[in-house]
């Protein structure tokens, strides 16, 4: 598979990270509608517009270039048109994000986004550190860039209360995007969407467990965010999606915020997953990339990164891809990452030299996985234990240590990282997300350096 062939352009100035929004009361839900901007380029041709309404019904389109029975998806990280990156998008056009990326998006029968932001004019902002909405006018551009479904199940989509959650699921209702996480009550927010392509039936579910405060989730008569504290909710929807398709795809929003190596909350929840009858689980939140897993031959991305999201000065959430899946309706799938630089909120292809090293660092945080010099993801062996220390040495050593602690030394223990969140409780309420390391521990692998250098100092364009 070669799917990025347009070269990187030259990059526009850089963009200052947004400054906190003022924390607002809440308001009490009520549900409001909104007019889709007018787009000019309507679906393109081969993508079906099908049933607007999110789950159940399948939708069908034909894939004249694509083998029966084979289907490519592609999948991006955190998008986001809010803040300063609205600023520069009014200055250079809506499309701007995707000038260098589009005709390479569309290349696949399905392209997924994690959409970490509300579209709507409306509502409260929330009582938390980080708020966003972008523009409704930015959607048309988003479809056009040849974005099928996002997943909406993360800490952002009800930043302006219920309100933006409701106008943002008409908003894309109307302009045919496909969505999951979200939904009016919790059916809806658990409920998969199912598109089929060249014979092959894809159900596709969304799930977050990072949420500011438990107002958050969907309830029975209640909008929210499709959550993980209560694992039964997902493992059914699973279960109920790997009845209705040939594939199952999981969108997860989880992990540690600037974290190279998966926390192990992830890993365990990812392998849960693929248990209850997922094909494969792609991750987002982290705003960095995170390594790939293979487990019981399904494949685990978990963490693809930001790619139209605010700068800061962190060349780490520079680095960020376009992951591309060939699947077979048995339920096979061949992996495939096109390394992207996303610093100034339009994302191009990395140089030769820089998508090496990524492709690099990416085996040195994978488990039992590695990238090939085309950017394949391709099963490894286990590493090997490391060597055992020589019997007299370390009779030595423990004897130093029980003679220190006898004299009225220390003895040092080691224990387990905590995840924060004991398994099957919410989150406290108003807990912080964004920046936030405290909630769970990643990995004790140190993570690489970033594979750019990180420039000097610029001014807000």
């Amino acid at each position: 598979m070669n799917w990025l062939s347009r070269e990187e352009g030259t990059a526009p100035q850089a963009v200052q990270s947004p400054a906190n929004s003022a924390p607002q009361t809440v308001n009490p839900m009520v549900i409001s509608g909104g007019t889709i901007p007018p787009s000019s380029t309507g679906s393109d041709a081969g993508r079906a517009s099908g049933d607007p309404s999110a789950g159940g019904k399948v939708e069908t389109a034909s894939a004249d270039s694509q083998k029966e029975g084979t289907v490519n998806l592609s999948f991006i990280g955190d998008v986001m048109f809010a803040s300063k990156v609205e600023d520069l998008l009014k200055k250079n056009g809506w499309d701007y994000p995707f000038q260098f990326v589009s005709d390479n998006l569309k290349k696949a029968d399905i392209t997924v986004a994690n959409l970490e932001t509300p579209f709507t004019t409306q509502g409260t902002a929330q009582s938390k550190e980080y708020v966003y909405r972008s523009s409704p006018e930015a959607l048309p551009a988003l479809q056009a860039a040849g974005i099928d479904l996002v997943n909406t199940a993360n800490n952002h989509i009800m930043d302006y209360g219920q309100i933006g959650l409701l106008d943002t699921l008409d908003y894309l209702d109307k302009a045919g995007v496909k969505r999951v996480g979200t939904g009016r009550d919790s059916d809806e927010a658990y409920k998969p969407v199912i598109m089929e392509r060249s014979g092959v039936k894809i159900a596709f579910l969304g799930f977050s467990r990072v949420v500011p405060d438990n107002s958050w989730y969907a309830g029975k008569n209640k909008p929210g965010v499709a959550g993980t504290y209560s694992p039964e909710l997902p493992l059914e929807a699973i279960a109920s999606a790997r009845e209705q398709a040939d594939l199952v795809v999981v969108i997860a929003h989880w992990g540690v915020e600037r974290q190279n190596n998966a926390a192990k909350e992830q890993t365990d929840l990812a392998h849960k997953y693929i248990d209850q009858g997922a094909d494969l689980v792609i991750g987002s939140h982290p705003h960095v990339v995170q390594g790939f897993e293979q487990y019981k031959g399904k494949w685990i991305a978990y963490s693809l990164g930001n790619f139209i999201f605010t700068t800061n000065e962190d060349s780490n959430t520079w680095e960020s891809m376009i992951l591309n899946a060939e699947c077979t309706k048995d339920r096979n799938c061949d992996l495939q990452m096109t390394p992207i630089l996303t610093k100034w909120a339009q994302p191009v292809k990395m140089t030769e030299e820089d998508g090496a090293k990524l492709f690099d660092k990416m085996g040195r945080i994978s488990i039992n996985a590695r990238v090939d010099k085309d950017g394949s993801i391709v099963q490894a062996p286990p590493q090997p234990a490391p060597a055992p220390v020589p019997a007299v040495v370390k009779k030595a050593t423990e004897t130093k240590k029980t003679s220190g602690a006898a004299s009225g030394g220390s003895t040092t223990k080691s224990t387990a990282p905590s995840n924060g969140a004991a398994k099957g409780s919410a989150p406290a309420s108003g807990s912080k997300t964004e920046g936030n390391s405290s909630t769970s521990k990643s990995q004790t692998t140190p993570a690489p350096k970033p594979t750019t250098t990180q420039p000097p100092k610029k001014t807000e364009p």
